[in-house]
């Protein structure tokens, strides 16, 4: 007779953001679609901020954030449920780093390393961007990527023009 052992949670953060329409709602629903799910629960989530674009700078300011999540999933099933959420919240990918309704980044799962075509990780430009680092920052500086931790890859980002928009990590509960 086999025993069923239940599936150990792994940690993973997420990056999310998006400029058109009702971007913080879109994000809030999101969060709290993969809260809902049976295989993860949302640990902590960052300040809201508003950010610049980045790469293609003739759009609308974003609002980004990031969460800590904890998963039965694997990296790549954790990447399909949150495209399914972009999906269902009509996502659509028009062009690279256009504008869109919203966007959600697998950034790390526990210290899973790995170069496949679907998934990289860690997100391969997370420590280039300081819209990814600084909300990051807020629940996890001690992260260490790519050798050092999140609160140290900040010291170097470019953070001109990011602002906070929301002070509260609960701003997901009630948007």
């Amino acid at each position: 007779m086999s025993t069923l052992r239940e599936a150990v949670y792994r940690s993973a953060t997420l990056g999310l953001g998006g400029n058109i329409g009702e971007p913080v709602k879109a994000m809030a629903a999101a969060l709290q679609r993969l809260d809902g799910h049976d295989d993860c629960r949302v640990t902590a989530v960052s300040r809201l901020y508003r950010t610049p674009p980045w790469g293609k700078t003739d759009q609308s300011f974003f609002f980004n954030a990031c969460a800590a999540v904890e998963t039965r999933l694997s990296p790549e099933a954790l990447l399909d449920v949150c495209l399914s959420i972009e999906r269902a919240m009509k996502r659509e990918r028009i062009e690279r780093w256009g504008p869109r309704t919203l966007d959600i980044d697998v950034l790390t799962y526990d210290d899973v390393i790995q170069d496949a075509p679907r998934l990289e990780l860690p997100h391969p430009r997370m420590t280039e961007r300081g819209f990814v680092l600084l909300p990051l920052a807020d629940i996890a500086p001690g992260l260490v990527v790519r050798g050092r931790p999140v609160s140290n890859w900040l010291l170097d980002a470019d953070a001109t023009g990011i602002e906070v928009a929301d002070e509260s990590g609960d701003w997901w509960r009630s948007a």
